[in-house]
């Protein structure tokens, strides 16, 4: 793998352990995967911030590092809401460990904006080369933006971030990103909402692994493809789809269209997702919601109170610039949340039953929170909250 002359002396260790240490981390990668070089990259975001995934020894090693972030960096969600943590009812020894966390990440001199969803928070253009590692993050950068990252892990996000660079190989090669299966929906018309896109999306995951789909006949809006997409990465492993004259590398005149395989998602598969057990709480916003979408939930709520929790996860910038529509959420009753998620907190685990909008929650509550999972439109969880 060739190196760069600046490169060798990160490696050498004439820039401190730390950065030597983060170089080999690449280096590593690299060989691995068969990258040439590593690559400059534009931003990077970074796993593993919640201590209820990376607990004592995840933080001992955070703070042993001594460097400085070369890129703008973003975390992903934390355990909870830094501001309004004791609301949330967590322990305030949890609270303390997850503060130190954050204080680690912070002396690095990343951004503690905490979200899954670093796209509304900060410019990703097309092209750039990125290195993100939260999975709908991924998914979302190369798919709707179409900008080039790898499914990265907690370690390598965070040795780009301080490097400056990430191994060229995978999704920021072009000859990567080509589909290599066609999936259709026989009903293309019934999908209206973002959980139904979810759904579709859980459904589709399992089928296609870790190919990149080319979906044909759909035409969903942003927050519709983000829906999709980070549902297909919890229940396979895609981090990057196209859809047809929709996406921006399927908008091309120049996209090949050809795949050795197309499978047709029935649309009574993807009600199949959907049920209607009891549940003791709601949670929406996994990922983060985007302004519009808190705009639309103030809507729902309008003159409503909730009679069951009701957690609302956005990004800090996203709540910070849409006051009215979280004052309007927050009048019925229910929270609107930074930083945090229902997949990430310790709050989540005390309910038995949870409804979510989200395809990446329905897949992830079960073995993170320990509970069982329903899915539901906007509308549903609105619903099943003020009944």
């Amino acid at each position: 793998m060739y190196l760069e002359p600046e490169e060798e002396k990160m490696q050498n260790g004439e820039y401190g352990e730390t950065m030597q240490q983060m170089l080999e981390i690449l280096v590593g990668l690299g060989k691995v995967f068969g990258a040439e070089k590593l690559i400059p990259i534009a931003s990077a975001q970074v796993s593993g911030a919640s201590y209820k995934t990376i607990g004592k020894w995840g933080l001992e090693w955070l703070q042993g590092l001594d460097a400085h972030v070369a890129v703008p960096t973003v975390l992903n969600p934390i355990g909870m809401a830094r501001d309004r943590w004791k609301e949330m009812g967590i322990p305030e020894v949890f609270a303390q460990q997850q503060e130190a966390v954050v204080a680690a990440y912070g002396r690095l001199g990343i951004k503690l904006e905490c979200t899954c969803t670093p796209y509304y928070v900060s410019q990703t253009q097309y092209g750039e080369h990125l290195a993100w590692a939260e999975s709908s993050a991924v998914v979302y950068a190369n798919s709707v933006i179409g900008a080039r990252t790898n499914r990265e892990g907690g370690p390598g996000a965070l040795a780009a971030a301080i490097v400056g660079k990430t191994p060229y190989y995978g999704l920021h090669l072009f000859k990567n990103r080509l589909p290599n299966i066609g999936i259709t929906v026989d009903d293309p018309a019934a999908l209206k909402d973002a959980a139904e896109y979810g759904a579709l999306g859980y459904v589709a995951g399992k089928i296609v692994g870790n190919r990149i789909p080319l979906f044909s006949g759909i035409r969903p809006p942003r927050d519709h493809l983000k829906a999709l997409g980070a549902a297909m990465a919890a229940t396979g492993a895609v981090a990057l789809f196209h859809v047809d004259r929709i996406t921006p590398e399927a908008r091309l005149p120049t996209f090949k269209r050809d795949v050795p395989e197309t499978v047709e998602i029935r649309m009574d598969e993807v009600q199949e997702v959907f049920s209607s057990i009891e549940v003791d709480a709601i949670a929406v916003g996994c990922p983060h919601l985007s302004p519009a979408e808190l705009d639309n939930l103030a809507g729902l709520l309008a003159g409503k109170k909730v009679n069951k929790p009701f957690f609302v996860f956005a990004a800090q910038g996203v709540i910070a610039e849409n006051r009215d529509a979280v004052a309007a959420i927050e009048k019925s009753g229910a929270r609107v949340y930074a930083d945090t998620c229902v997949v990430v907190s310790p709050a989540l685990d005390r309910y038995d039953a949870i409804m979510v909008n989200s395809g990446k929650a329905l897949a992830y509550v079960p073995t993170m929170c320990g509970a069982v999972a329903r899915i539901g439109t906007m509308e549903e969880c609105v619903a099943v909250a003020t009944m």
